[in-house]
């Protein structure tokens, strides 16, 4: 009777520890199991909060046309530029057709028509307008990247048009039916009435203001990612890795497969996973989903970011993400990388990744009202520009200073170039 009391007391001891080895292992339903895949994006610390693809979609800027030949300038944050996107989010557009750019006259279009020019700067493939926009799936349009929107209304006719401009060469796409009025685009041109008035600079494609432009100087306190989080964040098992100092004074952090270059100068890191499988099929639109994914978590966002650049390479998609404050970019710049994640990824897997350690806390100080050169005291500061230096567009923006402080924020003129760059107007 004891040898079976105790067989079953073992019986029962040996049950529990496998039940309990189950559950260490796999955790309680509901809680998240901690067996991870090396290749899935796990988050493993809290550090940054996440974001939505739609949050991170919208124009740089809106162009308003106010018919008789004046515009003005609508900016992320602006109450005018708000009011205008929300109530084009719910807006439909259907029934594409793609026409050639040479059958307009765009100058005269500009200069007569009342209308609207959403610009993204660089392309947003349409698969991720669909999630801010209400665009209708359409098999011809849906495989396009769209830089710009216009929507515009031409005296004594009673549609609005509705155009959205490729990537691709000289290829634009009208929306056959738009739920817009004539009525409807008037009312939101008439926000612009009041505005600051721009005019199109004279042989170029970019506006200039002709009053000065306000915006606010300020500083902001900053915290910093450490290594040991970033290691925590980005390594199967950070516990392996080993440290490589370089010449530069940069330190290299890798498992052999992964590694993590952090440039403790400029606060800067970059981590590369060069032997990343591929996951399969992928479309610069997933492709920047993948990444927003990858940044959710690892690291998360430290502050407002606008997709900026989604470029397909051959077998490779580059995405960059452009941090704005206030409606405005903060630039990158060569003295002080800041305001910028680049991804890079391989038929839908991230093997780069690109940011600032540094993040800025929510409180501003030491705030100023600035008012930026206008009119032609602008264009004298243009003109002193190299003619090397083709001018593709022009945008306030911030230059990025770290002081005792904290992060100051610089309210300046930036010049984009031909050539993709930005030329800072001191």
């Amino acid at each position: 009777m004891k040898e079976r009391l105790k067989t079953a007391l073992l019986l029962v001891l040996v049950l529990s520890s496998l039940v309990q080895s189950y559950f260490l292992i796999y955790r309680l339903p509901g809680s998240g199991s901690v067996v991870k895949s090396e290749n899935s994006y796990i988050k493993t610390e809290d550090m940054g909060p996440e974001a939505k693809a739609e949050n991170l979609i919208y124009p740089k800027k809106m162009i308003i046309h106010l018919g008789e030949d004046k515009h003005t300038v609508f900016y992320p944050g602006q109450m005018f530029y708000d009011l205008v996107n929300n109530r084009l989010k719910g807006r439909t557009f259907e029934s594409f057709q793609r026409r050639t750019l040479n059958n307009m006259d765009w100058s005269k279009l500009r200069a007569s028509s009342k209308g609207i020019e959403l610009s993204f700067g660089s392309g947003i493939p349409v698969t991720l307008l669909q999630k801010v926009m209400q665009i209708t799936p359409d098999s011809l349009f849906e495989g396009e990247s769209i830089h710009k929107m216009w929507l515009y209304s031409i005296e004594g006719e009673p549609k609005v048009h509705a155009l959205f401009f490729s990537t691709e060469g000289d290829v634009v796409y009208e929306a056959a039916q738009a739920d817009l009025t004539v009525q409807d685009i008037h009312q939101l041109v008439d926000f612009g009435l009041d505005w600051v008035p721009y005019t199109l600079q004279e042989g170029t494609s970019f506006y200039m203001p002709e009053e000065p432009f306000d915006m606010v100087s300020l500083e902001m306190p900053i915290g910093m990612y450490t290594v040991e989080q970033m290691q925590r964040s980005l390594f199967f098992d950070p516990s392996i890795t080993r440290n490589i100092r370089e010449r530069d004074g940069s330190e290299i952090y890798t498992d052999s497969k992964r590694s993590l270059q952090v440039d403790q100068g400029q606060n800067w890191m970059s981590y590369t996973d060069p032997a990343a499988p591929p996951s399969g099929e992928s479309s610069p639109g997933k492709d920047v989903l993948s990444a927003i994914d990858f940044v959710n978590q690892h690291g998360g966002w430290n502050g407002s970011y606008r997709l900026s650049q989604s470029e397909d390479n051959e077998d490779r998609t580059l995405v960059e993400f452009q941090q704005y404050h206030r409606g405005y970019p903060i630039l990158n710049t060569f003295g002080f990388n800041y305001g910028i994640m680049k991804l890079e990824l391989q038929k839908g897997t991230v093997t780069s990744y690109e940011r600032s350690l540094l993040y800025v806390k929510t409180e501003e100080q030491k705030k100023k009202i600035v008012k930026l050169p206008a009119g032609d005291e602008l264009r004298e500061k243009l003109d002193k520009l190299p003619d090397s230096m083709k001018i593709v567009d022009l945008e306030p923006a911030y230059l990025p200073f770290v002081n005792e402080n904290g992060l100051r924020l610089k309210p300046v003129w930036a010049v984009q170039l031909l050539n993709g760059s930005m030329q800072v107007l001191e």
